[in-house]
């Protein structure tokens, strides 16, 4: 905790506090209840994606009122603002979709406009669905001002027929629904118990991962993530990183002070031992991207070819995040890769310690349940692996945790649909067959707009049964709760003449999860033969709006999906203006 009034002369609050002509300025705090000694402290700005449109959301802004405390007694004075965040499991299989990744930036945006635009000196940022959390640590990073990340916790599983359930059991109830194998009344039954609390979705799905990555990355104080959305000691954490924040700013410690090349390296050690998602693959780099680190999805993947995998969490796995935190959360992964060589441990953290210091005080070991030690891995190799071939020059991401070997290659021809309405549709009716690899195009970054997630369609084919009877390969993005043989961030995309938009049905595809191939029959000649036949992307409704102006920006799969130049263009940096 901070121990004395800090000078405001290089703090970016001086441009709204100090001095005779901001009087104007000290009025407007006034109103606000400020005391005069509350005006001239840091100011904190405690940043939330809080809204109805989730549960994921739903407790944030009670928890901000823990982080204020913890603030306050540090002396700095906390403002509050919230940001949007556009919930995946409410815009999953539909138009809405598009919005989720596009929203991860547009958080970034908000948060930097509202910290740029009232001078504030240092960041707690809170957040609870999958693309909040990448957003709010890339603003982090892109203000480069001392900052704290709280995850506000994950969802309860429910409780069926004396097992866990969660949201993924209701998306893969649709296809068995779909295939008769499931009543309307089950569904029912299933649909009302599945996600009994506030809280992002539980097993290792996107906001779980990420949640992980904030402790490994070394942005949250150890431990954080794990309890609970209902849990009482999430205030606990609160008040914590309140005061965390303040020491920070004493310290002078900053964001890229934390989030180097070494502590990425940490956080995709963490994605790969755990079976996470996919998407990590997007939001690493893009959190590299805003500290100016070259750091792109092949060397994320490379880091989970070398990296054992042994936590056995859903929806590879059994357990949900409620059973990881019990075991001992984030730190005690951490500790087990630290015994097999593989974190570096000079990483600095949001404690003022290094995170071999911060292993160092973990007294708990592997259950051999949850986390199993590492030295004993459920298998040699990360849960999500890379692929690259003439199919993905620019490369492609597949989750292979809790598949076999034999389960990891998969030849068949294609059957090919333009987006994933047709796809989907296809798969309710059963018009495709055993053995094939469907292909689902036209759904990148700029091609969709948006890199939608095709967790109905993949949910579908598992809840049918088919999971591990066919492939799916996509230029689009998948849930983290996508499991099956599903290829995504195949690059480039469509919509800029990559190769996955000159396939025709019929063509034989290869994926090969062991050796890291994601090829097509097709020699260099015929693929060019085609590319001088290709009419252009595929037309979409967004012509107008933010979808088209993401569509105008953002950069390719490979880079993170960024929207703007990052860190190595910049010609200043908000904390020391």
């Amino acid at each position: 905790m901070s121990t004395g009034k800090l000078d405001k002369s290089n703090l970016p609050s001086r441009h709204v506090t100090e001095g005779a002509s901001r009087a104007p300025h000290r009025s407007y705090f006034y109103a606000m209840g400020l005391t005069d000694e509350e005006i001239h402290q840091p100011f904190v700005g405690v940043a939330t994606c809080w809204n109805e449109a989730a549960p994921c959301n739903i407790a944030l802004n009670r928890q901000a009122q823990s982080v204020k405390i913890g603030v306050k007694q540090a002396r700095g004075t906390p403002r509050e603002f919230t940001t949007i965040t556009v919930t995946d499991g409410i815009a999953m299989g539909h138009e809405g979709m598009r919005s989720s990744l596009a929203s991860r930036d547009a958080i970034t945006d908000t948060v930097e406009l509202t910290m740029r635009g009232h001078c504030y000196d240092a960041l707690v940022g809170l957040a609870g669905c999958d693309k909040s959390l990448p957003g709010m640590m890339m603003a982090m990073v892109r203000l480069n001002v001392p900052s704290v990340f709280i995850y506000g916790g994950s969802i309860l599983p429910g409780r069926l027929d004396g097992r866990d359930v969660t949201v993924q059991d209701v998306f893969e109830a649709v296809g068995q629904h779909q295939a008769g194998n499931l009543s309307d009344e089950a569904l029912a039954v299933l649909e009302r118990v599945a996600c009994p609390s506030a809280g992002a979705c539980g097993g290792q799905f996107t906001a779980n991962t990420m949640a992980c990555v904030s402790e490994a990355i070394g942005l949250a104080l150890p431990n954080s993530s794990g309890a609970p959305a209902p849990y009482e000691s999430r205030d606990q954490y609160g008040v914590a990183s309140g005061q965390a924040v303040m020491k920070l700013l004493e310290l002078g410690i900053r964001p890229r002070d934390i989030v180097t090349r070494k502590a990425l390296e940490n956080a995709a050690r963490v994605v790969a031992c755990t079976g996470g998602s996919t998407n990590a693959g997007l939001h690493l780099p893009a959190i590299a991207h805003e500290a100016g680190i070259d750091f792109n999805l092949f060397d994320v993947c490379e880091i989970f070819k070398e990296t054992p995998y042994f936590v056995d969490m859903k929806p590879g796995g059994q357990y949900v995040a409620k059973d990881l935190y019990e075991a001992g959360g984030v730190p005690v992964v951490m500790k087990e890769l630290r015994k097999i060589g593989l974190i570096h441990e000079d990483c600095m953290t949001v404690t003022g310690r290094t995170m071999g210091e911060e292993l160092d005080l973990i007294e708990r070991e592997a259950d051999g349940r949850v986390i199993h030690p590492a030295a004993t891995p459920l298998t040699e190799t990360g849960g999500v692996v890379g692929l690259k071939g003439n199919l993905a020059p620019e490369g492609a991401i597949v989750k292979v945790a809790g598949m076999t070997p034999e389960q990891q290659v998969f030849t068949g021809p294609a059957r090919v649909f333009e987006c994933e309405e047709d796809a989907f549709e296809a798969v309710k009716d059963r018009a495709y067959a055993e053995g094939e690899v469907i292909v689902i195009r036209n759904e990148g970054p700029k091609g969709g707009p948006g890199m939608r997630e095709m967790l109905s369609t993949t949910s579908a084919l598992s809840g049918q049964g088919m999971g591990k009877k066919v492939a799916l390969i996509t230029d689009g993005r998948f849930s983290g709760a996508t499991r099956g043989f599903c290829v995504g961030h195949v690059g480039p995309e469509a919509a800029v003449g990559g190769p996955i938009g000159l396939l025709q049905d019929g063509d034989m595809i290869t994926i090969d999860a062991i050796t890291g191939e994601l090829s097509v029959a097709l020699t260099d000649a015929e693929l060019e033969t085609r590319r001088k036949a290709w009419k252009g992307p595929r037309e979409t409704i967004y012509a107008t709006g933010a979808l088209w102006k993401y569509a105008q920006l953002v950069g390719p799969a490979v880079d993170g999906a960024v929207t703007h130049p990052g860190g190595a263009k910049e010609k200043h940096v908000y904390a020391d203006l």
